[in-house]
């Protein structure tokens, strides 16, 4: 605890009430959550089984494991539970099947799964329009993370202009009744329902109440309503909660995130403690003077100014380029003269963005340089096609009644079961309300169908059905070995890759697949049956995506949003223009929010336009500030592609925002100065010559 500065050493000793710890940008917060973990066990008499820590991402949650198993003995350290918000969610559902009117063996739906139903529904609809899918389901999915039932839904709608609520109103309940149906949850359903169940249920909310004696919350700003009546409910009131965040890097709204769960913790808790980290451990003087310049042009109920002992480093240097390409040049030489010059290692560099299509020209330059880099958000295990295929397969044997894996698989590999066959079973199994595998079960499909098509179908399912009781109570991974075998699936990829290293590469995934759920029953001490290692392992699946690993010598190219949590030594961001960072759509919004104030105050006094997504877009910008420890580089293009047009660009906001005496503005033109092509020359000549005298090996 000695290297704990007066603020953390408060926060992890503070135990008298419930407390906020506000924790600046590279202040030690994940330190105050672990070391807090281990003070309790060690020092407050808290028992390892007795605490909760949750977060937001598997990475995190590893990180912060990890940590703790470094501060307590082995088996203190396995017993505490650290998990994500969701992954808590899924142990609840799994205790609590029976009152909440699902069967053993449920299904979790991916963003995939849910989006196939929401279209399915639509297309019936007829006021569904295709181009609006992604709309409607993420309107459904804000519902849910609001606590709003299909009920209020519908009289929301009603006063609604958008066409995407009006028809995410009139499917939201079938939606529901789908899902149920299927026996699945989707991804919001494992905050939701055991809310509702914590709600409905005063005895079972009391039992989780007992078993977490103490809770800790990171990254408390993220959360939704929904997490945060999840924590409010498990509290009870109780003074045995620490909840750490930071409402300057709130940058999740479009996904229900709501900064202002840390102002409700107040009124929520009226005893509560507020501790504020502001002492930052990775940036200079410099970097932190401009994020805290910069961030005081948003409103704060809670004020903060971060400061560090790194000196006042190096001034912020704004880069100015003709187009997008000349500006991919600007920052990929820097990044190559600034490593000749300072023999830094090529993980040392950042590069953030916007939006994703601004990384193309970035990686067409870094591969014809041939300087390695990673582009984060890269496709996911759990995204391959072989992946999707097993888990679909796996998904179905544990849950008989899920369509969505079931209309996946039922062809692959081909079973010569057609499309006119699946119509048939389709629309039967709507009319009459089974799952698609009862009704290809039920005697009366035949009716519909050909002899062929029914035996087809027959075979199928009744290899299904002996494979799902099996699935019921043999050993797990021979199940899965068994399925491997009888679909013939390594055939399969022979027959359907290009080439025989590809059907090999994708058939390995599937063994490490198998590899994977055989560790997760020996380590899992929750999940036992086939069926609950699926959902775990469909869990994962799901979050999965939220952090790469970032290790090896490489450039790294992500998005803002993807960087957070994350350092680097040297950090470039591209793209400050007007449109890009504000992003134009949180400009649109102000803009219509500014003409629908000044048409509805007509001769009154306009009240000024709702500012809140500009605000997030200047703690987007905050975040990329915040994320470097040495230096800090700024691009902008004077012109740039956007759909096909070239349009004249304005440099940000948020440069103006900025201290301007620790800004040094540089012109295409500062690149053709004598002194700077003279100094790199000699960079250059001095770092081949010291390659040419190294000794050979």
């Amino acid at each position: 605890m000695s290297v704990l500065n007066p603020q953390q050493h408060a926060a992890v000793h503070h135990l008298d009430s419930p407390l906020l710890v506000l924790a600046g940008a590279g202040s030690g917060k994940t330190s105050v959550i672990t070391r807090k973990i281990a003070a309790l066990v060690q020092r407050h008499g808290f028992t390892p089984a007795e605490i909760a820590a949750v977060t937001f991402t598997n990475k995190a949650a590893r990180e912060m494991k990890t940590r703790v198993a470094n501060l307590l003995d082995r088996e203190q350290a396995r017993t505490v539970a650290i998990s994500t918000f969701h992954t808590l969610g899924l142990r609840i559902l799994r205790a609590n099947l029976k009152p909440l009117g699902y069967r053993s063996g449920f299904s979790l739906y991916d963003s995939e799964d849910s989006r196939g139903l929401v279209a399915k529904l639509m297309a019936a609809s007829t006021s569904g329009k295709r181009d609006l899918l992604d709309d409607v389901r993420n309107c459904i999915s804000r519902w849910k993370n609001d606590l709003i039932a299909p009920p209020q839904a519908a009289e929301q709608a009603e006063d609604s202009d958008e066409k995407h609520e009006r028809i995410a109103a009139k499917i939201y309940t079938e939606y529901e009744d789908q899902l149920r149906a299927s026996n699945a949850f989707d991804f919001d359903d494992l905050i939701l329902k055991p809310v509702r169940l914590f709600r409905d249920r005063p005895d079972i909310l009391g039992h989780w109440r007992a078993s977490i004696g103490y809770l800790l919350v990171d990254e408390y700003q993220d959360t939704n309503l929904c997490q945060y009546e999840l924590v409010k409910l498990l509290m009870g009131g109780r003074p045995t909660l620490t909840v750490v965040g930071d409402d300057d890097q709130s940058i999740y709204a479009w996904r229900g995130a709501r900064p202002e769960n840390l102002k409700q913790l107040q009124q929520d808790f009226a005893d509560l403690k507020v501790i504020k980290l502001e002492q930052n451990y990775r940036s200079t003087g410099r970097i932190l003077k401009a994020a805290n310049t910069l961030i005081a042009h948003n409103p704060h109920v809670f004020e903060k100014r971060l400061w560090s002992e790194h000196g006042h480093g190096e001034p912020l240097r704004v880069l100015s380029a003709r187009n997008e390409e000349h500006e991919a040049e600007r920052v990929v030489n820097e990044i190559t003269y600034h490593k000749f010059k300072h023999s830094t290692g090529f993980g040392d560099y950042a590069i953030l963005f916007r939006e994703n299509h601004q990384a193309r020209g970035l990686e067409r330059l870094l591969r014809e340089r041939r300087i390695p880099y990673i582009l984060s958000g890269a496709q996911s295990f759990f995204d391959r096609t072989e992946i999707k295929d097993i888990m679909s397969y796996l998904r179905l044997i544990t849950n008989i009644d899920d369509d969505s894996a079931f209309l996946r698989i039922i062809n692959t590999p081909r079973r010569e079961i057609g499309a006119s066959t699946l119509a048939a079973l389709n629309e039967y199994a709507g009319s009459h309300g089974l799952s698609l595998f009862r009704a290809a079960r039920h005697p009366g499909l035949s009716s519909y169908l050909n002899p062929r098509q029914m035996a087809m179908l027959r075979q199928f399912t009744v290899w299904l059905e002996i494979l799902s009781e099996k699935a019921q109570h043999d050993d797990p991974g021979k199940v899965v070995e068994e399925l491997l075998a009888d679909i013939r699936y390594e055939d399969w990829l022979k027959d359907i890759c290009e080439d025989a290293p590809t059907a090999n590469r994708r058939m390995e995934n599937v063994f490490e697949l198998v590899s994977w759920l055989q560790r997760l029953a020996k380590t899992d001490g929750e999940a036992k049956t086939l069926g609950e290692l699926v959902a775990r392992l469909s869990l994962l699946g799901m979050l999965e995506k939220e952090g790469e690993d970032l290790s090896g010598d490489q450039v790294a190219l992500m998005t803002v949003h993807a960087a957070k949590g994350l350092e680097f030594d040297h950090v470039y961001v591209v793209g400050m223009e007007e449109g890009l960072m504000p992003h134009r759509m949180c400009l649109e919004k102000y803009e219509e929010a500014a003409l629908a104030s000044k048409k509805k105050a007509k001769e009154e006094q306009p009240e000024p336009p709702p500012t809140e997504a500009v605000e997030e877009e200047r703690r987007l910008a905050y975040v990329a500030i915040t994320r470097a420890c040495k230096t800090l580089t700024f691009t902008f293009a004077e012109k740039r592609r956007r759909g096909g047009e070239v349009l004249n660009c304005e440099p940000s906001r948020f440069l103006s925002e900025l201290p301007p005496d620790d800004l040094h503005w540089e012109t295409p033109q500062a690149e053709l100065d004598p002194n700077t092509v003279m100094d790199r020359a000699e960079t250059y000549l001095s770092n081949l010559r010291s390659m040419l005298d190294k000794p050979k090996q």
